[in-house]
């Protein structure tokens, strides 16, 4: 017969797989520093020992880093979707740019459609709690906290969605959009939006996540990054007629 006499599971094994499902979950963040031992030895209890075996473990995996005199830390697990030669091709390339708002688009509205019919009470309190924060924090064209919560409402969305896939792949595209890769997102949106439609676009989304409407809430998302996309072809169209005056200046400067 098959069958097998089971096995106790050693402490370690239990530590280490509940670490792993903080990180999968996107709970633990890359780069977050743990609990200091005895601490966190406590709050798991076990013993330290047992902590320690765990620790190192994940550590040999890459899932966990330490740091000497400042401790452990999650490991950057997210990496990039994308190698660096792909990257400075999405910098350089118009077709990139407006290809990713197209995936933006499609990913956060499904996401926001699952948040609506899959997310907890906690999630969507969550986003409430951010979007109030935003609505308190001004434009986020000339405020880098207005800027963080921005991101934070998406991803926060993302995370409600409760998909671990999706979560993670667009947290590596949110990374892209952060270092700058795509556009310059605060120039952009001082010269091509208004903070007034801003707020009304991420205010008419979580109405419709806090209603737990999920056409209602694709939709919304679906609607922002239209606009959006809409103020990044006004940018780059006056990028380019920038141009075309700084050289005609130049050219009938030079005639005399």
């Amino acid at each position: 017969m098959p069958f097998q006499k089971v096995q106790p599971e050693k402490l370690s094994a239990s530590v280490v797989k509940q670490i792993e499902q903080l990180i999968l979950r996107g709970i633990l963040s890359p780069g977050e520093r743990l609990p200091a031992e005895r601490e966190l030895a406590e709050r798991l209890g076990v013993s330290r020992p047992s902590l320690r075996d765990a620790i190192g473990e994940l550590q040999a995996r890459g899932l966990l880093t330490s740091k000497a005199g400042s401790g452990v830390f999650v490991g950057d697990v997210l990496g990039s979707a994308f190698s660096p030669a792909l990257i400075q091709l999405f910098a350089t390339h118009d077709e990139a740019v407006f290809d990713y708002l197209s995936f933006r688009r499609d990913m956060e509205g499904l996401a926001a459609e699952r948040a609506a019919r899959f997310g907890s009470d906690y999630d969507l309190q969550v986003i409430q709690a951010i979007f109030d924060k935003m609505e308190a924090a001004g434009n986020p064209a000339v405020s880098e906290e207005a800027a963080k919560l921005d991101a934070q409402f998406h991803s926060a969305i993302m995370d409600a969605s409760h998909n671990v896939i999706m979560l993670h792949m667009m947290r590596s595209m949110f990374d892209l959009l952060r270092e700058g890769v795509f556009y310059n997102r605060r120039i952009m949106f001082q010269q091509h939006t208004t903070y007034e439609a801003l707020l009304e676009q991420h205010r008419a989304i979580n109405s419709a996540l806090q209603a737990r409407d999920p056409q209602a809430a694709r939709t919304a998302v679906e609607a922002h990054l239209d606009y959006v996309k809409q103020a990044l072809t006004d940018h780059q169209r006056a990028e380019r007629n920038t141009e075309v005056a700084r050289q005609r200046l130049e050219h009938e400067t030079g005639k005399g």
